[in-house]
């Protein structure tokens, strides 16, 4: 049960401005969910807050503030989400799940594009940046290095020098929002490091990938 603290939310909300938030919270390699301390707070004015225990979690949002949730427990490196109403559903509803990652593994930013052969990030992958973001300005002790990898195929020097750029481009991103340059290091792998062996489409989409390494908490 969620505990809903508010201040200064206005009186007058009517049932029709009401946005459900829910979703669970889920081990990233096994997709179980994991019982975890559920804290949110609307972004970036922290005037609504909540928390709660558990593995699901589920709380309604007013008008037009982006939400910033965290997920912690045991063992685990902190989850997060950035939920903007924007994206409601037909049920006036948003999910949103959270994975969470072993200590010691690296974060695969999952949703970051890049055009084919090129450092450019696709604006579509901005939404997954801005947790990243959410989530250092909530943790002002965080350092994280950014790893950058590519597919195996091609010159390899090419190859390290796209890697490079990638993971610069997205330091850029991440400081240009306001997280100090010296919390975000970076390093290049090229095609050094597959996740998969093989030369199929989708060996090569699994390879391309930027890491996120957590350094400090």
């Amino acid at each position: 049960m969620a505990v809903l603290m508010v201040v200064g939310l206005e009186s007058a909300l009517s049932q029709s401005s009401e946005i459900v938030v829910e979703g669970k919270v889920r081990d990233a390699v096994s997709g179980k969910g994991v019982k975890a301390k559920i804290r949110y707070t609307s972004y970036p004015t922290g005037s609504i807050t909540g928390r709660f225990t558990d593995s699901v979690f589920s709380f309604s949002v007013f008008g037009s503030s982006k939400y910033f949730i965290a997920a912690e427990a045991d063992g685990y490196l902190t989850g997060t989400a950035l939920v903007d109403p924007k994206d409601i559903g037909q049920a006036r509803s948003i999910n949103r799940d959270i994975t969470l990652t072993k200590k010691g593994e690296n974060i695969t930013l999952d949703r970051l594009i890049f055009d084919q052969g090129k450092a450019t990030i696709n604006p579509s992958s901005y939404p997954q940046l801005d947790e990243v973001v959410a989530m250092m300005k909530d943790n002002t002790n965080l350092i994280v290095q950014l790893e950058g990898h590519t597919e195996s195929s091609g010159d390899p020097k090419a190859n390290m020098k796209l890697s490079e750029d990638r993971v610069e481009n997205v330091k850029k991103y991440l400081v240009s929002k306001g997280v100090s340059k010296d919390r975000v290091k970076t390093k290049a792998f090229g095609g050094t490091q597959p996740l998969v062996r093989g030369n199929t489409p989708e060996a090569r989409a699994k390879n391309r990938r930027v890491e996120m390494r957590v350094l400090k908490e």
